[in-house]
């Protein structure tokens, strides 16, 4: 869908998450084993995977001032459930939030968003206001508010619309 460029750091985990489903054409990445895989979620996992995905893709929306796109189990519901823990560097004391029980993927993600929070980045993660898309994308504009994953394609169909409806 779009040619921007992945999210920084562990949003990078959460973007190519919520962009396993692509909605105008119903792919789902998770459907293959390749795509369960590259997240390490087993089958039996599945349905907690795409809950997972669509409950982060409303908070994405969210973040560009977009309402849900369908009803979903709120994220921080979600997250509450994570099991993580504070990992402390032995050499220079540093601390973060990581995954613990081997990093399941609900772990992992919240890990993501406790890093992105703290970087000041979590915001700037976004869902395409396009319904017909909803990708997400790190917007990298320097005020913030991108609208579409991608200008040349869900910006201008945007753009088209709207020239289309004011008539001649």
């Amino acid at each position: 869908m779009s040619e921007r460029s992945a999210a920084p750091g562990s949003l990078a985990l959460v973007e190519s998450l919520v962009n396993t489903l692509d909605i105008e054409t119903g792919a789902d990445a998770l459907d293959t084993a390749q795509g369960r895989d590259r997240f390490g979620v087993a089958e039996s996992q599945l349905a907690d995977a795409r809950e997972l995905r669509e409950s982060l893709r409303a908070a994405l929306l969210a973040h560009a001032g977009r309402p849900p796109h369908r009803a979903v189990t709120p994220l921080g519901d979600l997250l509450a459930r994570a099991p993580l823990y504070v990992a402390v560097d032995a050499g220079d004391g540093s601390a973060r939030l990581a995954p613990a029980d081997g990093g399941p993927l609900l772990s992992r993600v919240a890990a993501a968003v406790a890093e992105a929070l703290v970087a000041g980045t979590w915001t700037r993660l976004k869902a395409c206001e396009a319904g017909t898309c909803h990708w997400a994308y790190y917007d990298r504009s320097p005020a913030g508010r991108g609208r579409w994953c991608s200008m040349q394609v869900c910006g201008a169909r945007a753009k088209m619309r709207r020239y289309r409806a004011k008539g001649p």
